[in-house]
């Protein structure tokens, strides 16, 4: 049986690396949870939430599934939010997609994936609600691109009709729901300019 003793070694070296810049690093962090970030991101390997962002461990609360829904009958989804809306009390809810998401492009093409294609319908119903714009779009990639923006603008707008961040709202609560894209080919994150919040 092949226990991968490499990323062991990985996670001792990480783990020493931190002791040095900060001896007391993980007692501190053992203590307390108090993030003023929940991030909502794709499960992609290549977009790191805390790296990309240069937050260390503690600093950004996490949720990540394929192409970063936020679907109203995901009940992980959900709890994750209420979680970091009502116990943590973070400040800012970042939905995060990226760009050449290959949940994205599944989703439009005309061919089955299997269990996938259920969750991706998602994505489908934001494709026919942009088909104008999309159709216009000559260029697959672009296309792509385009509908990996449009995705995380809905969920933008997901998330902020969720009864959990409306009734953080309603009761005054500090809490702004943001919508950014991440290109993986420069390393940059960009802001969508679809910012919502309850005041």
């Amino acid at each position: 049986m092949n226990k991968l003793p490499h990323l062991f070694a990985n996670n001792l070296a990480w783990s020493e690396n931190l002791r040095h810049t900060d001896a007391n690093f993980f007692e501190t962090l053992a203590e307390q949870q108090s993030p003023e970030y929940l991030w909502i991101g794709c499960s992609d390997s290549r977009v790191p939430a805390n790296e990309i962002v240069g937050l260390m461990p503690g600093e950004l609360f996490v949720h990540r599934n394929v192409s970063n829904l936020v679907v109203h009958s995901d009940m992980n989804c959900l709890s994750v939010i209420q979680f970091a809306v009502d116990v943590l009390r973070v400040k800012h809810i970042i939905v995060c997609g990226h760009y050449g998401c290959g949940g994205v492009a599944a989703a439009i093409e005309e061919k089955p994936h299997g269990l996938i294609d259920n969750w991706l319908r998602n994505i489908g119903d934001t494709a026919m609600k942009y088909k104008n714009e999309l159709s216009s779009i000559i260029e697959h990639r672009v296309k792509i691109d385009r509908l990996c923006e449009l995705n995380v603008i809905e969920q933008v707008q997901n998330v902020a009709n969720t009864t959990i961040v409306r009734e953080a709202w309603q009761r005054g609560q500090d809490l702004t729901v943001h919508g950014w894209i991440y290109g993986i080919k420069d390393g940059l994150m960009r802001d969508l300019d679809v910012s919502v919040s309850g005041n």
